[in-house]
């Protein structure tokens, strides 16, 4: 167990500490899936190079998750003027249309406008570079997609299960085998709504995998500090951190 007091917090002398909201890029097979549209997604995309986008999935509707998704217009752009593929549940399609009334179209409005295909996540999406396995996600009064990667070719397979306050049965079973795992690790203190530090690691220890990453913490997360109490194969993720599986 690691403890902290309510003042701790993080050392901003370390650039690791300095954390955006929480998006993430994958890319299997040759395709490009964009995980979730932070506020900050536009400047995310610029410092880490992401130049396509061939799939949205959004997790969740919540506006750390969703606010930066009108900066998606410059990969419909790239794409032509052809919508993108947005999967979400049922709660996320309605909050996108709620809040980009003006993007669900099959072609932009006008040129340089956003474009997006609502498309409801099935069980198994399956692609040209792999399938997507979903799965819901307890997240106080909404329920997440927890999702779960695995490449066509190589059989590696990445699990990611961000804002939620446990891992159901069927999470830990689709995440069984996985190369890599991603979780949520909000912060030390019990929240209604995410597991904490120390739940995450549980988590971890059970799922078993080579390769942990913690995400989605507050400020009383030091990156240095709490790292070196972190069992072996965990660690914590940061901007710009680039994972090949």
């Amino acid at each position: 167990m690691i403890a902290h007091n309510a003042k701790d917090s993080c050392d901003l002398g370390d650039k690791r500490n300095w954390r955006s909201r929480t998006s993430a890029h994958v890319r299997m097979g040759g395709m490009a899936f964009q995980i979730d549209a932070a506020p900050e997604f536009r400047l995310q995309c610029i410092e880490n190079k992401i130049e396509w986008i061939d799939i949205f999935l959004l997790t969740h509707g919540h506006s750390d998750h969703v606010m930066g998704m009108d900066d998606l217009r410059r990969f419909i752009d790239l794409r032509g003027g052809e919508a993108l593929p947005v999967y979400s549940t049922p709660e996320g399609l309605k909050r996108v249309s709620e809040v980009f009334p003006y993007a669900i179209r099959p072609k932009p409005e006008f040129k340089g406008y956003p474009a997006f295909a609502l498309e409801l996540m099935p069980e198994q999406l399956t692609t040209s570079a792999g399938t997507v396995s979903m799965t819901y996600l307890p997240h106080g009064r909404v329920e997440v997609m927890g999702l779960v990667f695995e490449e066509a070719e190589t059989g590696k397979k990445l699990a990611y299960y961000t804002d939620c306050k446990r891992l159901t049965p069927k999470a830990k079973e689709l995440a069984q085998g996985a190369d890599v795992v991603v979780l949520d690790a909000l912060r030390p203190m019990p929240h209604p709504t995410h597991m904490t530090l120390h739940e995450a690691i549980e988590a971890a220890e059970e799922l078993g995998a080579r390769e942990t990453y913690f995400t989605h913490m507050t400020y009383m997360i030091d990156h240095a500090r709490d790292s070196r109490r972190l069992p072996k194969g965990m660690a914590f993720a940061h901007d710009g951190l680039s994972v090949q599986v």
